[in-house]
């Protein structure tokens, strides 16, 4: 097992960790969390040895082999396939030594070649190339790509080869550290199987709720410069984290109030000569008494996005546009429309040309063919990550928001920034000094402070840890203007949006489906060929011709098959669907929140069934037996209710959608 005992680990003269110890047992996938700014990847960087201790000690088994990604791959003409392999260093090792033997071989130099491949043979050697390839696959590279040099490759997708090369080294003990900021939602999808099956000791920085959940079983939060290990998904480490936090809290103002009972008698009765003796007994009980400190969680800014006025529909509509670069179209055929409160998520691999897609709408692009129609008055928010590199060196934010309103005095700006979750000295400190999110949250208040009617979000929670996660979702959940939403951020797409695109093969269409239809046929893409059923369902979502319809291209319908209604009737038709979805959004909303409470009584069930299956419990007051029987029944009469409400609320759903 990974063992940390009485560690104290300091950055630049500021103290991380202070005498923290916590154990990871072997075989264990962890999840690493905390506040930005908590030594998260400090700590990596001590176990790695790469950053010197300043007491206690991090044990880990000598015959452990310990791996990471590194900062910076690099950019070489070997195929990328090859830098992955390289990972594998025993591997890469033994087969350098086999081939120089073999230049000029011996009888002693055939006993170690037959050594070499012996142990070749153990550790799968001559399946490596397969197990590469096929987690490039999974990580979006295809056999075309994995051929070509990791050169010919942007910085981020070399990053996804560096992970590609961790995850074949297969290390005893590896570490991620925010492994998914360089991939997609397939790509995160597949990296959350991989790591569910993992066989050795993973330690996970990730802000990502739903791959916390599903591909670690321990969490190791750092918090007030000490270490707590729980061996749960995030989900319940959360609960027991805030039931611990409640007790404490509890504690504390119980203790409170007997401080100042045991005070109240000393000052009334230390001048009394008959009660004297009795004070100074009360005053040695305050002595002894050991203040419960509080956890003080530090709260989360909200985002505060202004409402814009309301405009006519569409905000936005596209007839047959196409869109690129240098005149060749990533995008076309575009027969779309956006209104005002669509909250719209778009789907598909990076390179398909999402980020192509949101450039057209907002203006930064002009259509290659076909027409985008904007409403006159439409005003437009964009954030992208790569925004983060835009930002004026040696200026603070606001400077970087006097830009855009000059008018507008220093208070009444500082007064933005605070609300963005920038307040006080963060907003005179220069911005390459912020941390990450702290940016992130400066570039959202750039993007909506002219009250956009459609804010796009390209990559919005990469910087951002989980509670500044939720607290977006939030602002976005009452945002009154138009979202797409482009995000590897499954918990904000499933929270936010209300409409799936599905960008791929040269084109947007509608994804009638939710993520959970959605993830299925990812996986089955990276994971293997699909079945028949999902490869017919994907080509029909992503409203790309099939091998059939070679002719369609040419302007001819395929053989057998109807002549295609006009343009305008197809519109009319995606209008009317359009117009279905919005009506049913309240039905929809309606039974998720029911299924939601259900869930959330049933775990509240299963606690109170867990503590009366605790024996300890029996030998206690009776009392608590007592009230924990009342609460039973009044949960699982909640519980009756509950679902009664969500089985009507799907009969309703059910019903409006067949009609």
């Amino acid at each position: 097992m990974l063992a940390i005992r009485d560690l104290t680990l300091s950055i630049q003269g500021r103290v991380l960790l202070r005498e923290a110890s916590a154990m990871a047992p072997a075989g264990r996938r962890v999840g690493v969390v905390g506040r930005n700014g908590s030594g998260k990847t400090t700590l990596f960087r001590a176990i790695r040895g790469e950053l010197p201790i300043d007491g206690g000690e991090i044990e880990i088994p000598r015959a452990w082999r310990v791996a990471g990604v590194e900062q910076e791959a690099p950019a070489t003409d070997a195929p990328l396939i090859d830098l992955v392999l390289d990972h594998d260093t025993e591997r890469a090792a033994l087969l350098r030594e086999a081939e120089a033997l073999e230049r000029s071989i011996t009888s002693e130099d055939a006993g170690r070649i037959a050594e070499i491949q012996m142990r070749l043979a153990d550790i799968g050697a001559h399946s490596a190339e397969a197990r590469a390839a096929a987690i490039l696959s999974g990580l979006g590279f295809d056999a075309a790509a994995q051929a070509r040099p990791s050169a010919a490759f942007s910085g981020g997708w070399r990053m996804r080869a560096a992970l590609a090369g961790a995850l074949l080294a297969a290390p005893d003990l590896l570490l991620l550290d925010e492994p998914t900021n360089y991939l997609d939602l397939e790509g995160v999808m597949w990296l959350e199987a991989f790591l569910a099956r993992y066989p050795n000791t993973v330690l996970l920085i990730s802000h990502d709720r739903r791959l916390l959940n599903r591909a670690v079983n321990g969490v190791l939060h750092l918090s007030e410069q000490s270490l707590a290990y729980y061996p749960v998904p995030y989900d319940k480490f959360a609960a027991m984290r805030r039931e611990r936090l409640a007790q404490i809290g509890a504690e504390a103002r119980r203790q409170d109030a007997e401080r100042a009972r045991i005070q109240s008698f000393v000052d009334r009765f230390r001048a009394k000569a008959t009660k004297a003796r009795q004070a100074q007994a009360r005053l040695k009980m305050l002595e002894r008494m050991e203040p419960i400190v509080t956890i003080a969680e530090e709260g989360v800014a909200a985002f505060d996005f202004p409402d814009p006025e309301t405009l006519s529909p569409p905000l936005v509509a596209l007839d047959g546009a196409a869109a690129g670069y240098g005149g060749k179209a990533v995008l076309s055929g575009l027969d779309l429309r956006i209104d005002a409160e669509d909250r719209i998520a778009l789907l598909g691999q990076n390179g398909q040309g999402k980020s192509t897609f949101a450039k057209l709408i907002c203006g930064a692009l002009e259509p290659l063919a076909g027409k985008i129609t904007r409403s006159g008055k439409l005003r437009i928010g964009y954030f992208a990550q790569h925004q983060l590199d835009g930002l004026t060196p040696g200026e603070d934010a606001v400077a970087h928001l006097r830009r855009l309103r000059p008018e507008e005095p220093p208070a009444k700006l500082r007064a933005r920034l605070g609300a963005a979750g920038l307040p006080g000295a963060l907003a005179e400190t220069p911005v390459e000094k912020l941390s990450g999110g702290q940016k992130a949250r400066l570039l959202m208040a750039l993007a909506t402070l002219d009250a956009p009617h459609l804010l796009i979000l390209d990559e919005p929670t990469n910087h951002l840890d989980i509670e500044s996660r939720a607290a977006l979702a939030q602002a976005l959940t009452g945002y009154a203007g138009a979202v797409i939403l482009i995000s590897h951020d499954s918990d904000l797409v499933e929270t936010v949006a209300d409409r799936l695109w599905r960008v791929g093969e040269g084109g947007v269409a509608p994804f009638e489906g939710d993520m959970a239809a959605y993830r299925q046929i990812a996986l089955s893409k990276t994971n293997g060929p699909a079945a028949d059923p999902a490869e017919k369902l994907a080509g029909k979502l992503t409203g790309k011709p099939d091998a059939n319809s070679a002719a369609n291209s040419a302007g001819a319908p395929p053989d057998g098959a109807p002549t295609p209604p006009p343009r305008e009737g197809r519109q009319n038709k995606r209008r009317a669907g359009a117009d279905q979805r919005r009506a049913l959004a309240p039905l929809r909303a309606e039974a998720i929140a029911c299924e939601e409470r259900v869930r959330k009584l049933e775990e509240m069930k299963a606690q109170v069934a867990q503590r009366l299956a605790d024996p300890e419990l029996y030998a206690g007051a009776s009392d608590t037996l007592e009230s924990l029987g009342r609460k039973r029944a009044e949960i699982d009469a909640g519980l009756e209710r509950a679902e009664a409400l969500w089985l009507d609320a799907l009969e309703r759903l059910e019903a409006a959608e067949g009609g």
